[in-house]
C-alpha cells in the first residue's frame, strides 16, 4: 500500500514539473507563414521545418528551441533573434543575417550557410558538424 502511494506521488510530481512542449504564439506562426514579416514575434519551440522563409523578417524574434530543419532562409533577416537550442539541421541560408543573434547550442548539422552575416553572434556550444560555411562573417 505504501509503495503504491509513493509511486503515485512520484508520478504526480513528475507530471507537475514538466514544461509545456510548445510556447509559440500560433498567431505569430500564421503571420510568418502568410507574410514572411514577423519581427519581434514569439516563435519559441515552433515547428518551422521545411518552410520557405525566403526574405523573411525575423529581427528580434524569439525562436528559442524552434525546429527549422530543412528550412530555406535565403535572404532572411534574423538580426538580434534568440535561436538558443534551435535546430538548423540542413538549413539553406544564403545572404542571410544572423548578426547579434543568440546561437547558443544551435544544431547546424548539414546546414549550408553561404555569405551569412554572423557578426556579434553568440556561438557557444553550436554544432557545425557537416555544415558548409562559405563567405560567412564571424568577425566579432
Amino acid at each position: 500500500m505504501k509503495l503504491e502511494i509513493l509511486a503515485t506521488a512520484v508520478l504526480v510530481s513528475t507530471i507537475c514539473l514538466v514544461d509545456p512542449v510548445k510556447a509559440e504564439n500560433p498567431n505569430h506562426v500564421k503571420q510568418l507563414l502568410e507574410t514572411k514579416e514577423c519581427a519581434g514575434c514569439n516563435l519559441a519551440g515552433a515547428d518551422l521545418s521545411s518552410t520557405h522563409l525566403i526574405g523573411a523578417d525575423l529581427r528580434d524574434a524569439n525562436l528559442k528551441g524552434a525546429n527549422l530543419t530543412g528550412a530555406n532562409l535565403e535572404g532572411a533577416d534574423l538580426t538580434g533573434a534568440n535561436l538558443k537550442q534551435a535546430k538548423f539541421i540542413k538549413v539553406l541560408a544564403t545572404d542571410a543575417s544572423l548578426k547579434d543573434t543568440n546561437l547558443t547550442g544551435v544544431n547546424f548539422s548539414g546546414a549550408k550557410l553561404y555569405s551569412v552575416e554572423m557578426d556579434g553572434a553568440v556561438l557557444v556550444g553550436a554544432d557545425f558538424k557537416g555544415a558548409r560555411l562559405h563567405g560567412a562573417n564571424l568577425s566579432r
